[in-house]
């Protein structure tokens, strides 16, 4: 495991980099439509188009990376977004500013599946899935610290865009410079939609659900912060501790989801999520500690809920399916999360600060009746389940991959 990580250094020390600019420019595009007096409506917008670039991405960037190549790609998409997040604040128009989140959403996860390309086959079979979890700690860790970033000084509005843009090209060094050989993107068994509903209608409902409500709660919070008169220190503080919460979480979600039915798991998480939003909905406070509490808790309990459903769905799923599904998991995902910034910011420009929580909580509310009305439709589980792992709303197929060879060694062999 020393040896591998000796080898892989540079790709964490890349994906470091690159968390830090991804958390720090997602706050501050909202914090920035805040100071430009954008509605809470037009925010939304413009914070749902890193999330359809994302969608977009998913479809287009493995082509592109298997055109060209993994270095040239990632090249690509590093210079594009850094040039994208410089360009934000010349015109303070929001169709400018939804054009470049679009580019934004596009160039992270294709920036993200060559990464994932690259350290896959850095990984053996012993330690490929030790490698996927401290992967997936340096990107929620980053992605949480990126958020106090926010407290540079910057009186012209350029300078924090700047850095954003600076973090995201030194991310381009270490990962060009790894010495580490990338593989071309496998084709998958195909699986359509309708399949992965029918396999799994919890999966495809929650995926969708974890879309719309993790797309709300990061795009929309800092505007729900500032809303409630907290200090922008307070704003970063608010947004950096959630993904921090997360790394404390997982690990006894994963180990209760692997215990018992994940769907009893993942019913008791969405009902308790809503009752966070709830408890913030009719207890209103503007006491700045009060309000960061109850969005790391709320964080750190709704946050696993995607690896859940995609664990719920592998459950359920041939080996040589998992990589198919997963990809239309992630366009599911994307396609909640195009939405969600939309809704909420829709819901707040009606109601105030409290649509940003009623949103949150119907959300959770609704799937967590869903969740419970599928253990009658289905009180079944299967024999033999696969092993919950955390995997990143953000992250790829390539990570699937991992899991699908992993679950394929593990499981009987299926006689042709």
């Amino acid at each position: 495991m020393a040896v591998g990580l000796r080898a892989v250094w540079p790709l964490f020390l890349g994906v470091l980099l690159m968390q830090l600019g991804h958390g720090l420019g997602g706050s501050l595009v909202s914090v920035q439509a805040t100071a430009q007096n954008f509605t809470t409506t037009t925010t939304g917008l413009v914070m749902a188009g890193f999330y359809l670039g994302m969608f977009v991405s998913s479809i287009v960037s493995p082509p592109i990376i298997s055109n060209v190549g993994h270095i040239r790609a990632f090249a690509a998409f590093a210079s594009l977004v850094s040039t994208a997040v410089l360009l934000i604040p010349l015109w303070p128009d929001p169709i400018w500013w939804f054009l470049m989140r679009v580019i934004i959403g596009i160039c992270i996860a294709g920036l993200a599946i060559v990464v994932e390309s690259w350290l896959n086959a850095a990984s053996s079979n012993e330690d490929r899935g030790k490698m996927l979890s401290i992967y997936m700690i340096v990107a929620y860790a980053a992605s949480g610290a990126g958020s106090l970033l926010l407290n540079i000084g910057d009186t012209s509005g350029f300078v924090r865009f700047i850095v954003v843009s600076a973090l995201l090209s030194l991310a381009l060094v270490p990962i060009s410079l790894a010495n580490v050989q990338a593989p071309a993107i496998g084709i998958p068994r195909r699986v359509s939609l309708w399949d992965v509903f029918t396999i799994s209608p919890l999966a495809f409902v929650g995926t969708f659900a974890a879309g719309l409500g993790q797309s709300a709660f990061f795009s929309m919070g800092p505007v729900y912060g500032l809303a409630n008169n907290l200090s922008l220190v307070e704003v970063s503080i608010m947004m950096a501790l959630p993904p921090l919460a997360l790394l404390l979480s997982q690990y006894p979600v994963g180990s209760l989801s692997d215990r018992f039915d994940r769907r009893i798991v993942m019913t008791i998480l969405t009902f308790v999520t809503t009752g966070v939003a709830l408890f913030a909905l009719f207890n209103p406070s503007s006491n700045a500690i009060v309000i960061i509490i109850t969005m790391t808790v709320f964080g750190a309990i709704s946050f696993p809920i995607y690896s859940l459903c995609l664990a719920h769905a592998n459950d359920y799923l041939e080996a040589d399916q998992m990589l198919g599904a997963s990809a239309k998991l992630v366009l599911i995902y994307g396609a909640g999360a195009i939405c969600g910034p939309i809704v909420v910011g829709f819901a707040m420009h009606f109601a105030g600060p409290i649509g940003y929580m009623t949103f949150l909580a119907f959300v959770h509310g609704a799937l967590g009746f869903y969740a419970l009305s599928r253990m009658f439709a289905r009180p079944e589980t299967p024999d033999e389940t696969s092993e919950y792992i955390t995997i990143a709303p953000q992250s790829t197929p390539v990570v699937a991959q991992v899991i699908a060879e992993e679950y394929e060694e593990q499981s009987p062999t299926i006689p042709e």
